[in-house]
């Protein structure tokens, strides 16, 4: 803080800028627990300690600490649970011992904002915060990258800076959205709407994929009851078959000996059509011709659409309900589409938004947004309530969508269930028809 005594020479520019300097010091002391940079003549230089300690476990974890002291630096290390081999003054922060290539899984972090959250907007500063969450966390990755977090922080960097560093753990739409909360004053809401966010969209990917588990089951016991009747049941029961044979059982006793001779050759071949359509779909034009394909499918298509589009409204109305500027939220929006469709899309609007054009009117014209969702963001955009329009969106939109996908896989499950049996009943009818022509025979 300013330390120079008032002097009858001051006029009123020279002491506004020295109470600006006061507040922008005593804001950041009540967020981060210590003072940070504050961009200013007179900025407050904290001592950098650099140390190499050992955890519970015995690995050696490196890393820079800001404290007035030496002893500071020894209680810090301490509630950390490390206990310091070395401490000297001065370094930069080094990588740690994290497995910082390890993704976090989304959950660990959403409870992570929330109770983040929860202790900022209780007083707690920043620096005490994460060291109470480092220690209460379960997940060893996330545990490493909230230390290091605190360590960037220590030595002057904001919260925002500091987990840009760490991808593995915060995405880019999250940085961008704790960015603004610093600068706007709002981080506890931010971190809040953050976890919210996460939670929103775990639980819908969580509903796609566990609608997809048991159909995905039915069609594996499927296929193994089929080939197992092929090559176990089908040779035994053929040997006491004579005579001739119709064509229904002469179709099935080929598909059986195809399965026998050239098994291993037919698992290869589709093991290799396998890793060529993988490789495939990660280069860009495999992956733009799958997405075109997707889209054209019967009901699947329409569920893919939607999922994606909610995913767009729900990024975007977010950020900027967040403060961040249309442009950059339309990059991370663009960034997280997962759809190569929807990203040149998204590009497309983005230079209609930066020439001062609506955003509604290349989303009307590209016919991938349903109508009714293009009227209601020309209404927000009208009413200068775009982001509250796009998150209602997302919230309708999504259980929409959810009732799609029970659909869909209802009318799937007996569709699987009647096409798994009708198969083995055609294998069945094979194997009976020589068995009663024998009879009637006889």
């Amino acid at each position: 803080m300013s330390k120079r005594p008032w002097t009858a020479d001051d006029d009123e520019s020279t002491l506004d800028g020295e109470l600006a300097t006061d507040c922008k010091f005593l804001s950041q002391l009540m967020l981060y627990g210590q003072p940070q940079r504050v961009g200013t003549g007179q900025e407050y230089a904290m001592p950098s300690f650099s140390y190499v300690a050992r955890n519970a476990s015995g690995q050696t974890v490196k890393g820079v600490l800001a404290a007035d002291t030496q002893q500071q630096v020894l209680r810090s290390l301490e509630e950390q649970s490390l206990f310091p081999t070395e401490i000297r003054e001065g370094g930069v922060a080094s990588a740690g011992v994290s497995g910082r290539k390890k993704r976090v899984r989304a959950t660990a972090v959403a409870v992570f904002y929330s109770q983040f959250a929860d202790l900022l907007r209780a007083g707690v500063p920043a620096l005490r915060s994460l060291d109470v969450l480092c220690r209460q966390t379960s997940n060893p990755v996330l545990k490493e990258v909230l230390k290091e977090v605190r360590e960037e922080i220590a030595s002057g960097q904001t919260l925002a800076d500091s987990m840009d560093k760490h991808p593995n753990a915060f995405t880019t739409l999250h940085v961008a959205m704790i960015r603004a909360g610093e600068k706007g004053g709002f981080l506890e809401e931010v971190l809040t709407r953050i976890a919210t966010f996460t939670e929103k969209q775990n639980e819908l990917r969580n509903k796609v994929i566990g609608s997809l588990i048991y159909p995905a089951i039915l069609m594996f016991v499927g296929t193994g009851i089929v080939i197992f009747l092929l090559v176990v049941v089908v040779p035994k029961v053929r040997g006491f078959l004579q005579g001739e044979l119709p064509i229904l059982t002469q179709w099935v006793f080929a598909a059986c000996d195809i399965l026998q001779e050239h098994g291993l050759v037919i698992f290869g071949v589709a093991l290799a059509v396998l890793i060529a359509a993988i490789a495939a779909f990660r280069s860009d034009k495999g992956r733009d011709t799958f997405d075109r394909a997707q889209m054209k499918l019967p009901i699947l298509g329409e569920i893919l659409k939607l999922v994606a589009i909610c995913r767009f409204c729900r990024i975007l109305g977010t950020l900027l309900h967040n403060g961040v500027p249309i442009l950059q939220s339309l990059k991370i929006a663009r960034d997280s589409a997962g759809n190569k469709l929807l990203v040149a899309l998204i590009e497309e609007s983005t230079e209609q938004v930066r020439k001062g054009a609506p955003l509604s009117g290349p989303l009307g014209r590209s016919k991938l947004f349903p109508l009714d969702i293009v009227d209601m963001i020309a209404v927000g955009e009208e009413s200068n309530n775009l982001e509250n329009v796009l998150i209602t969106i997302a919230d309708s939109y999504e259980t929409r969508t959810a009732r799609k996908i029970d659909l869909a896989v209802r009318l799937l499950e007996p569709l699987m269930l009647v096409g798994m049996a009708g198969v083995v009943a055609v294998i069945a009818i094979a194997l009976l028809l020589p068995i009663l022509t024998m009879s009637a025979g006889a």
